[in-house]
Parts: structure tokens; C-alpha cells; sequence
């Protein structure tokens, strides 16, 4: 079915860069969930461990690094519930400042699914100069890099059938960012960096149910695409004024929780629930391209994770503590296996990043489990700090070497 969509002329600027050693947004930049840089294979509290700080409240958003700083969201909750924003110097850990943001509005009761992520999921992004924090109900914020306020924008205080929460994290376009408030609004908005002022707004009931990142892809000799995952379909959408240009047909129905994975101009889908699976389409075009565009659908799928694509393969541990590997020329599966030793429950939220030409996942409840990529399922380490027992679901941030945790409890910076 062709989504139906409202939008708006936008306005353009000019776009600034993050520096090359930031880990600007949610899996490092582009989305790309991979770095360079060599990071310790071990860790403990007594070993490779540079500095930890301890957080006020929970958080499922991984921290992203801009100069000098880190940058966390957390939640805490009580009889004044408030979120915060909190910058550390990512050299040493201390404290450089904090920015509350009380809720002084109704959030989805703590019941279901939101207990296995919470109120504090979607990760900020940056350009460099300055930072966007998405806060579900609580709006979208801009932050200067010393913590000033610059400005607010509420994108809708809704909830999808099921009340899971927000998830998607932002993401820059130009003089744009980008929001993902299906959850919030079954929308998508482009505000204006500077401003806050909307550019454009996309409504269609067909996001309902959507938690992933939109992703951006450049098309060779022809326009950028802005593309997302909802349930049933994977969209192209121009990120100058939100209109739709193409959709196709896909196999995640339900719900669709993993971000779209993004190789050149072709455009991988996962998730779904409970009819789950995988799909590869190539971008471009206009209209339904289901039969031109689609190159595979499969049924081996993430529920939660983001894949990692690294030299034609995806590799991820899914929520029920499967190791995956599979092919990313025809979503034929290379190798399924049990992690094992891992807690009940959903052992896995966070998403698999790739430094060093190891792939690093961080679990709940278990460690961090590292291991290289290849034809089988081999670990080389698996990684805990004693006396945390809170929930580690954000996905790890690398710079300079380092590489930085954060569970409900605590944020970690490990290095050599």
C-alpha cells in the first residue's frame, strides 16, 4: 500500500563536520558502526580500566564524543522525574556540566517492553559545534558544547498501541536534523539546525511501530535519499522536503527495532516481529520499485540489534543470545550458534561495532564479548566489571583508543 505523506518546501544551508576522532551519533559515524582505531581485547576494574563515573539514573542511549567531551541522556524517575544531559571530559571523566530536563508530562507507564530500555533511549548527535538531543515526549533540545540551551521543540506527546516508548536516534542532514517521532507523533521532522524552526514534517500512520535511525544514501550522479524501515516496507524519501520517492515491499511486519544498514546505494532492512526477516533493495527510483529494486529477502532476522556489515557479511547477536553470520550478497546464512552462558530474559540490546577489525558486543547482564569476524563463531574474550549487576544496553563509543561503556549505573572509559 503507498503511504500517504503531507510535507513542506524546506530551506537550505550550509552544513558543518565533526572532527575525525568524534563518535558523533548512534554507532559512530554515517551509522557505520566501525572504527579504525585499536582498543584493548581486555578489561576489568583492575585492568584497563582509565577512569568510571557513576550516573545519576539509567540509560539505554550509547555516549558520543565531540573534542574533549563525552556526552550522556539518563533518566531518573521518583516523584520528580527528570532527564539529563551530562558532559565529561573524556580524557579524565570529570564533570564538566549537566542540563536537566524535568517531565512534567505523562510518559508511557513502566510496564512492558519500556522495562527493558527505559526513558532514555534515543542517542544525541553532533556536527561539531553544537549538540541535538532527542528526548521522546520531552522534545527535541539543542545544546552549545558548554551546555547552553539554544533551543526546544516539541514533535508530539503520543504513544503507538503498544506504548514501548521512543528509541530512534537523530540524525544530521545538511543545515537539518533529522527526527524519528513515530512513536511520539507517527512523523518524521527536519528542523532547522540553527533554529529549531520545522522545515518539514512527514505524517503517515504507517510509522507506527517504526524505532529505527533513518539512515542517509547517496546516489551516484543523483540526489541524497532519506531512507527507514517501517513495518512492512523500506522507504526513499527526499531529505530536502520529506516527499516520498520510492517504496518497497519487505518482509519485517509488526514492529521494526533495528536501524537500516546502508553499503554504497544499497539499503539492508532487518527486524520484524513476529513475521521477521531480512531484505536487500537498491536505492533509487520512483514509485513501488518492490520488483525492480528488491535483490533478496530472507528469513534469518535481528528483533533488536543493528547488524554489522563488514566484508560482505552481517554479524550480530540477536536478543535471545544467537550469534548470527550471513551473507550479504543473498542473505544465505553462514553460521548460527548459541552464545551460551548468557542470563535469561533478552541478554543482547545493544548493537555490534567493529574496531580494530574485531567485532565487539556489549550484553546486559554478561559482558562485553569480543571476537574477530570469520566462517565461525570464535570469542577471545569476554569482558565484566565486578559489583555492576545494572543493565548494559547501549552500544559502545570509540575515540582516540578508547573505548566508552555505559550502563544504568556507570559510565566507563577503558584504554591502554
Amino acid at each position: 500500500m503507498k503511504p500517504q505523506f503531507l510535507a513542506v518546501v524546506p530551506f537550505l544551508f550550509c552544513s558543518l563536520v565533526a572532527s575525525a576522532g568524534d563518535w558523533p551519533g548512534f554507532l559512530g559515524p554515517g551509522g557505520a558502526a566501525r572504527s579504525d582505531e585499536s582498543v584493548p581485547v581486555t578489561w576489568s576494574e583492575t585492568e584497563n580500566l582509565l577512569w568510571k563515573v557513576d550516573l545519576p539514573g539509567s540509560g539505554s542511549s550509547s555516549p558520543v564524543i565531540v573534542g574533549d567531551r563525552v556526552v550522556v541522556t539518563c533518566y531518573v524517575g521518583g516523584n520528580s522525574p527528570v532527564r539529563h544531559v551530562l558532559c565529561f571530559d573524556r580524557t579524565t571523566g570529570e564533570s564538566l556540566w549537566s542540563v536537566d530536563f524535568p517531565v512534567d508530562y505523562r510518559e508511557d507507564p513502566y510496564q512492558g517492553y519500556i522495562t527493558e530500555h527505559g526513558y532514555a533511549s534515543n542517542t544525541p548527535v553532533t556536527d561539531g559545534e553544537n549538540l541535538y538531543v532527542f528526548l521522546g515526549k520531552g522534545g527535541v533540545h539543542s545544546l552549545s558544547l558548554d551546555g547552553e540551551k539554544r533551543w526546544s521543540v516539541d514533535v508530539g506527546k503520543g504513544s503507538s498501541n503498544r506504548e514501548w516508548g521512543s528509541a530512534a536516534s537523530l540524525v544530521l542532514h545538511g543545515d537539518k536534523v533529522i527526527v524519528n517521532a513515530a512513536e511520539e507523533a507517527r512523523a518524521i521532522f527536519a528542523l532547522d539546525k540553527a533554529t529549531g524552526k520545522e522545515v518539514w514534517r512527514t505524517d503517515a500512520d504507517m510509522l507506527e511501530l517504526t524505532y529505527g535511525t533513518p539512515r542517509i544514501v547517496s546516489i551516484d550522479g543523483g540526489d541524497d535519499e532519506l531512507v527507514i524501515s517501517v513495518p512492512g516496507e523500506v522507504w526513499g524519501l527526499n531529505p530536502e522536503n520529506g516527499k516520498l520517492r520510492w517504496y518497497a515491499e519487505s518482509p519485517l511486519a509488526g514492529n521494526v527495532c533495528p536501524s537500516v544498514v546502508v553499503d554504497g546505494e544499497t539499503v539492508y532492512s532487518f527486524g520484524g516481529f513476529r513475521s521477521s526477516g531480512s531484505v536487500a533493495i537498491q536505492a533509487g527510483g520512483k514509485g513501488d520499485v518492490s520488483d525492480a529494486n528488491v535483490l533478496w529477502t530472507s528469513r534469518s532476522s535481528s528483533y533488536v540489534a543493528t547488524p554489522l556489515l563488514h566484508e560482505g557479511r552481517f554479524y550480530w547477536i540477536d536478543d535471545r543470545g544467537v550469534a548470527y553470520c550471513t551473507s550479504a550478497a543473498d542473505g544465505e546464512l553462514i553460521y548460527r550458534e548459541r552464545v551460551g552462558d548468557l542470563g535469561g530474559g533478552r541478554p543482547v540490546y545493544a548493537s555490534p561495532v567493529l574496531i580494530g577489525g574485531r567485532i565487539y558486543v556489549v550484553t546486559r547482564r554478561d559482558g562485553t564479548i569480543v571476537y574477530p569476524p570469520g566462517d565461525t563463531f570464535e570469542p577471545i574474550a569476554r569482558n565484566r566489571f565486578a559489583g555492576d549487576d545494572t543493565d548494559f544496553n547501549a552500544s559502545p563509543a570509540v575515540s582516540d583508543g578508547k573505548l566508552y561503556l555505559r550502563s544504568d549505573q556507570t559510565l566507563y572509559c577503558v584504554g591502554e
